[in-house]
């Protein structure tokens, strides 16, 4: 299920609900919206892994997941991706609303079909379009609530969108090799460190400009503004070390990894706690 990539999913769904709501919600809401979320996070990726059980015995990174391994054969991971993404479903239909349940079902196929299948055997630029599957929680997480979609959730939803290339970059620069040996286009295995630094400055900006723009579309106070844009601030500042003929390029963008999950993490928690002193 890859839980520790699904703790991310979760991390960006609490603020989606508690924005939505205005204010903390319901204990049982938000627990059956996380653990509905967690089930299909964890049916796509192990979908994935059956998907690309192959690829992975090239790979150091991921030669020791269980089906490389012969722990757990294809068909049990199959029946067991299929019933963990289908109880997900039932479980966001029951405690939730249609529109989530809508959602959660895309966020699989997209993520199964489009990225795994069709982006990432195929294009450099595939977690640019197949990273919006990873977005999908925060419009989940909104429609939970609401059961509709407004221009805050898009906001959220964009701020992760341009957050995961740089995040997802950074650390394959560190297994690019990898990434050849299994003959996947990722970007940094297959361009220059230039074009990979440039298009991770790109996607950086975006995300701190759309960060504004969710503050703003939720009319969260003005201290969370400048929060926001002090925490795209040290992001941008980690990229300044990203130099393409530096020793240190693998280490600088090792800490760049590393801090982007700190971003995302600090700048959930801000949502929260903007909105619960606003409420």
């Amino acid at each position: 299920m890859k839980l520790r990539v699904v703790e991310l999913l979760v991390i960006t769904t609490v603020p989606a609900v508690v924005l939505a709501q205005r204010g903390f919600p319901s204990l049982s809401l938000l627990a059956w919206t996380l653990i509905g979320g967690t089930l299909a996070a964890g049916s796509a990726n192990a979908f994935n892994m059956v998907i690309e059980s192959e690829r992975d015995k090239l790979m150091k990174r991921t030669s020791k997941r269980p089906l490389v391994t012969g722990a757990v054969s294809r068909l049990q991971a199959t029946v067991f991706a299929a019933a963990i993404g289908a109880l997900s479903l039932v479980i966001f239909y029951a405690f939730t609303t249609v529109l989530a349940t809508i959602l959660t079902a895309i966020a699989i196929a997209y993520y199964v079909i489009i990225y795994t299948i069709a982006l990432k055997p195929n294009t450099s630029q595939n977690i640019v379009w197949g990273g919006a599957a990873g977005c999908m929680p925060v419009l989940i997480g909104w429609a939970a609530v609401t059961n509709s979609l407004t221009l805050v959730p898009v906001a959220f939803f964009m701020v992760i969108f341009f957050w995961t290339p740089p995040h997802f970059w950074a650390l394959a620069i560190k297994y690019k090799d990898d990434y050849s040996a299994a003959g996947i286009p990722m970007l940094p295995s297959v361009a220059s460190r230039s074009n990979v630094i440039s298009q991770m400055w790109f996607h950086t900006i975006a995300m701190v400009i759309s960060s504004t723009a969710l503050i703003q579309l939720a009319k969260l106070p003005v201290w969370t503004l400048m929060a926001t844009v002090a925490l795209g601030a040290v992001f941008t500042f980690q990229l300044f070390a990203l130099k393409e003929n530096s020793d240190n390029y693998n280490k600088v963008a090792g800490g760049i990894f590393h801090w982007s999950i700190t971003y995302l993490t600090l700048l959930s928690v801000l949502l929260v706690v903007a909105q619960l002193v606003s409420a």
